[in-house]
């Protein structure tokens, strides 16, 4: 059974659009489950590192206390006393500020053990309060039992449950990590699911492809024939343009021989009689004969800048595009009587040589097959540009001919050059109604 090339090219599209949204899937789902791990990683790092900070705040505040308190206990002197005293009071502002940070960072597990560091902590200032008030000599009397009653187990005690603290901050980092390894454990699976269609569809895809490459190769061969015939077409062609160049090579050697060629002969002719009448002093014959030899060079001139005009016209890289189709509608009226009007409506002279020189020979070899060819008796040349394209369309009242099956050297030229700047090329012609000839330029879009 044959399967038509549209549902062949539909099952190949979505085979293949289904592998690459596979690919796609596995590497997007890779790239998010990434994504959601670094996130997580980093945010379960930055968590115990803030924790820890905030622990390590309060359990330096709880030192340097100790130390404040057992320095204005034992200090004799009221002024240095009151300085601790002072330093005392920074560090406890700084201890509630570190618990009220970490109070926000807290989770349920974390709770209980933080409620009892913190009324410790309370406890702990209440119990310093009253000695605040002594004087210097019960500071010196109570001061030493008041530290080693008082201070100093509370502070220790305080210390362990910081400690607790700590080691519940450690536990939620390896929570963290068993979420990680969770959430990659997942990934994997997907991923092993996301391979497996792959290869499935893969193999599916590689099977229904050699199958149609197996057929393909039957259609190649008979398709190879073809263009083996359509080569010695193209070689029979090639052979007709290398005489078409022959042709207009000789026909220009001719035209510099016959006309360029006899006049130069003729003026050096002229010459001589010049140099004679001069030497036999008949100035007035002297002055005719050099009016005809400045006739004789006019009208070479005249031929050599027609020929050069035909060639390539200098207004075509002087003037533009536009005067050189006049000049050449001009021309081809003066020469054969037919009227050729021109139309060119807002067409840039920046356009790219290239363009400039196509528009400027394909109008040329449409106006020679209209004299030559269609015995037309007017012609119209349209040139438009937009932003994207360039167009030209040439429109004859000539006899017309057969556009599917007569087509000369001269529109197998115009359709070559057309397709090497990328364009299109189309000709409509119906015998007895005259013909029309339409190209189109794509042009670069300047920003």
């Amino acid at each position: 059974m044959k399967v038509p090339a549209q549902t062949t090219s539909g099952i190949l599209m979505a085979g293949f659009g289904g592998l690459l949204f596979l690919m796609a899937f596995a590497e997007f789902d890779g790239v998010q489950a990434l994504v959601r791990m670094q996130t997580s990683g980093d945010r379960i790092r930055e968590e115990f590192q803030r924790r820890t900070r905030v622990l390590e705040r309060i359990r330096s505040g709880l030192y340097v206390s100790g130390t404040y308190v057992r320095d204005y206990l034992l200090e004799p002197e009221s002024g240095k006393a009151e300085g601790h005293r002072y330093s005392l009071l920074e560090t406890r502002a700084d201890m509630d500020s570190a618990t009220a940070e970490y109070r926000g960072l807290l989770n349920a597990r974390e709770a209980p053990t933080f409620e009892a560091l913190t009324r410790d902590l309370a406890d702990y200032w209440k119990v310093l309060e009253p000695a605040f008030q002594w004087n210097a000599a019960q500071r010196k009397q109570s001061g030493y039992v008041f530290l080693r009653d008082e201070v100093f187990p509370r502070r220790t005690a305080m210390l362990r449950i910081a400690d607790q603290a700590g080691a519940i901050n450690e536990s939620q980092l390896d929570a963290g990590k068993i979420e990680m390894a969770e959430t990659f454990s997942q990934y994997r699976r997907r991923l092993t699911v996301t391979i497996g269609l792959t290869i499935g569809l893969g193999l599916l895809l590689a099977s229904f492809s050699i199958r149609k490459i197996l057929r393909l190769e039957a259609v190649a061969a008979e398709h190879y024939r073809e263009i083996s015939q359509a080569r010695a077409e193209m070689q029979r062609l090639s052979a007709r343009l290398v005489a078409a160049q022959e042709d207009e090579r000789r026909s220009i050697s001719r035209e510099l021989h016959d006309e360029v060629g006899q006049a130069l002969t003729g003026m050096r002719v002229e010459m001589a009689n010049l140099s004679t009448l001069m030497r036999a002093g008949d100035a007035h014959a002297a002055a005719v004969k050099t009016d005809e030899i400045k006739q004789m060079v006019e009208d070479s001139l005249g031929v050599v800048r027609n020929m050069a005009l035909l060639l390539r016209p200098s207004m075509l890289d002087d003037l533009g595009l536009v005067p050189a189709l006049e000049w050449q509608a001009r021309e081809v009226s003066k020469r054969s009587g037919v009227r050729v009007h021109v139309e060119a409506g807002q067409v840039s002279e920046d356009l790219p040589e290239e363009h400039k020189t196509c528009i400027y020979r394909v109008v040329q070899e449409a106006l020679h097959n209209c004299v030559r060819h269609a015995g037309a008796r007017s012609v119209r040349v349209t040139v438009c540009q937009s932003p994207a394209e360039l167009s030209l369309s040439v429109e004859d009242d000539g006899k017309g001919f057969d556009a599917r099956r007569d087509r000369g050297l001269g529109l197998i030229g115009i359709e070559e050059r057309v397709a090497n700047l990328g364009g299109v090329f189309a000709v409509e012609s119906v015998p007895g109604r005259g013909a029309r000839l339409r190209i189109s330029l794509p042009l670069k879009e300047t920003t």
